[in-house]
């Protein structure tokens, strides 16, 4: 009986725990989060191998369609997205540019964490762990995105991490902390009304 405590004892020691791979992950972070927000950091490495631009801010999902991506250094600039419309607010040149979602947020990068429906507009495939984190890969179906293939990376059911290589050669690399899942988040998160005497371009 000692034996077979002590190979038991032996045998939990050498266990690893089994961590769901990257599209489960995705699939149970669709299946249980309407809402979200967290701290995001960008980083965007270009082709030339010039020095990476780096920015910083907080972000609110609500699904579908629902955003709101606020950059607060080095400078500042506001997208919203109410499920309908993209505005995209310029403090410094006090500037609006307001376009209609329309199909083309369902094949997005945003509509990874934000939209719906994802096997109609992606195709998508496990890809490989590092450092305790699960990746999926994500390609457009249609041949007018402006993007190439978006990596996505999850630990514990939640994104941490998110890779975009465009059509120019270009990677974006943005990371996720103090994520909640499931916060209440008011309606007027996802609205935005243009400031007075601002230029506002577009529909």
């Amino acid at each position: 009986m000692k034996r077979l405590l002590c190979l038991f004892s032996i045998l939990a020691c050498h266990m690893t725990p089994v961590t769901a791979g990257g599209l489960d992950q995705l699939k149970s972070f669709l299946d249980t989060n309407r809402s979200s927000r967290g701290v995001f950091t960008q980083t965007v490495i270009a082709k030339s191998g010039r020095k990476p631009q780096q920015s910083a801010g907080i972000f609110a999902l609500q699904r579908p369609g629902k955003f709101r991506w606020s950059y607060e250094k080095p400078y500042k600039q506001l997208l919203v997205s109410d499920g309908n419309k993209l505005w995209s607010y310029d403090p410094d040149l006090n500037q609006v540019a307001v376009k209609k979602l329309g199909t083309a947020f369902g094949a997005s990068p945003a509509a990874l964490l934000a939209g719906q429906d994802l096997d109609k507009h992606f195709v998508l495939k496990e890809g490989a762990s590092a450092d305790g984190i699960e990746f999926v890969e994500a390609t457009p179906k249609g041949g007018d995105a402006s993007f190439e293939r978006v990596k996505i990376g999850f630990a514990a059911n939640r994104p941490v991490s998110m890779e975009i290589h465009d059509s120019f050669g270009q990677v974006t690399v943005l990371r996720f902390t103090q994520f909640e899942a499931n916060p209440a988040l008011p309606a007027a998160l996802f609205r935005f009304v243009a400031p007075a005497g601002a230029d506002v371009v577009g529909d």
